[in-house]
This record gives structure tokens, sequence and C-alpha cells, in this order.
């Protein structure tokens, strides 16, 4: 049996606090950083900012980063688990969360205008009506 690969998001009291949405994909963590909390309401989009991919091992870090490194400040796991890809393209990515705090169907989708750089993307749990429809 195929294992499920792993999502984390970190809360990050860099210079602005963020939340740090990673997702496992081809032995890296493809990230995305989030300016305000995110949550289980699909009624609530965000806007998630991809960043540089991270290593693996990076998903368990909780600590301090040094004052003087690239986001420096403090660290820590606010959510953890595993997911299940439904669609990972270069504008579109679908998955399914289960974890402590975030549960269920999400999705990142590309923003097309006023997107520097191709980095913006708002990020939202779908509905189930929105899963249910024929």
């Amino acid at each position: 049996m195929d294992k499920k690969p792993v999502f984390v998001i970190h809360k990050h009291f860099a210079k602005n606090l963020h939340y740090d949405l990673r997702l496992e994909k081809d032995g890296v963590l493809k990230s995305w950083a989030v300016p305000k909390e995110p949550v289980n309401d699909s009624s609530v989009k965000r806007l998630a900012i991809q960043v540089a991919d991270h290593t693996l091992e990076y998903g368990g870090f909780s600590g301090e980063i040094p004052e003087g490194q690239y986001g420096a400040g403090k660290v820590e796991i606010w959510d953890t688990g595993s997911y299940s890809p439904v669609k990972f393209e270069k504008d579109e990515v679908v998955f399914d969360l289960s974890g402590k705090r975030l549960k269920g169907k999400f999705c990142l989708i590309k923003l097309k205008r006023s997107n520097p750089a191709g980095k913006n993307w708002l990020f939202f749990k779908i509905s189930k009506k929105t899963i249910d429809k024929p």
C-alpha cells in the first residue's frame, strides 16, 4: 500500500505573522505563505504566495530561525497530517487534507491578473455543495 504524502502548516512569527502551507510532492515540500490563518470555512478564501520548495526534513521543524537569516523568527507546527492529491497541475492544486485542524477537500488556484511572477494563488476549502454538483 502506498504511503500518503504529508502536509504541514507552520505558524511563522517572522517580520509579519503568516502561515506556511507545505505539501509533499516529488521529494520536496511545495510551499505557499498564507498571510492569514487557514480555516475550515468554505466561504473564506485566503491569498497564498508561492515560495521556494523546502526539504522534506523541514516539515518537522519547530524552533527559532536566528536573526540575520532568511525567515528569522519563531516557527511552530500549526497543523500536520497526510493528504490525498486529487489534481496537481501548474495552475490548480486540489487535495484532501487529513490534519489535526484542517480536514476535507481544499484547493489552490493560481491568480491570473496582477500576479507578480505568477506567485499569487487563492487557497480555500471546497464546499460540499461544490463537490456534489452534477
